[in-house]
Formats: C-alpha cells, structure tokens, sequence
C-alpha cells in the first residue's frame, strides 16, 4: 500500500447536491456502500469494486500522484438483471500540518454521475446525467 495511497477499504457515501440548505440532510442520500480500490503493479491503473446491500459494480480506471493525488474511474455492474454505470472523479485529502492519527483519517473527496438510466428503487427511472458529491475514509 505504500506505492499506492488508495489501495485498501473505505466506507463510501455519496450526497446530492441541493443547493437548498432547508432541506433535510436525510433526503440527500445517493448512495452508500463500500469501496475497494486494489493494489495494482502496474502505477496508473486502478480496479476494484463499489458496492452496498444489493448493488457492486466492478471499477476499472487511472490514478495519477499530482497535489492532490488523483483517482478517476468508471463502475459498471449488472443490479437486478439490469446494467449500472457511474462515473467517478475524486482526490485524496492532504494531511493537515497539526492534526494528529486519531482525528484525521485517510479520506477521498469527488465527485460521481450515472452514465445511463436505471430502474429507480421507488419505481420509475433513474436518470442519466445526475451529479453527486461523494466522500470515502478509509477503513482501518
């Protein structure tokens, strides 16, 4: 894990991007699950997995080491016998000069948009083109 800083578990949560501050925080759900990145040899390419109680899709992408290090990968996965497929873009968050190893833990910021439409869990479709902000920390 030390050539690679995303290598490893994170629990992933991903918000809508209301810009209304009225509404409620529980209603900006888009997603939550747990994301995968793999230890790969080869130091641009990243694989692994996003996933939750009834949903994973594979990831296949790049990661470059600028300031900040970078991630950029797409998921794809068949959920309930139909194709999923997102977009994510995300950076790692610097360490902060005066924080300490038990209150600053590793995290991923970004962003992510369904790439194509699917059936919506309260019926209806869920449409392309939608963009949420996401969040992964690192698990352990």
């Amino acid at each position: 894990m030390a050539n690679n800083p995303f290598a490893g578990s994170w629990t992933y949560r991903s918000l809508l991007n209301e810009p209304d501050g009225s509404v409620d925080f529980d209603k900006l759900e888009f997603g939550e699950g747990t994301l995968t990145i793999d230890d790969n040899p080869a130091p641009e390419l990243l694989t692994g997995t996003i996933g939750g109680p009834g949903w994973s899709l594979s990831l296949h992408g790049s990661r470059g080491y600028g300031s900040p290090a970078q991630v950029r990968f797409q998921g794809k996965g068949l959920v309930g016998g139909e194709e999923w497929i997102y977009d994510y873009i995300g950076w790692l968050v610097p360490v902060w000069p005066n924080s300490t190893e038990q209150l600053q833990r590793a995290a991923i910021v970004g962003s992510i948009t369904r790439t194509i439409p699917h059936s919506s869990s309260g019926g209806g479709t869920a449409p392309a083109g939608v963009v949420a902000s996401f969040y992964a920390v690192r698990v352990g």
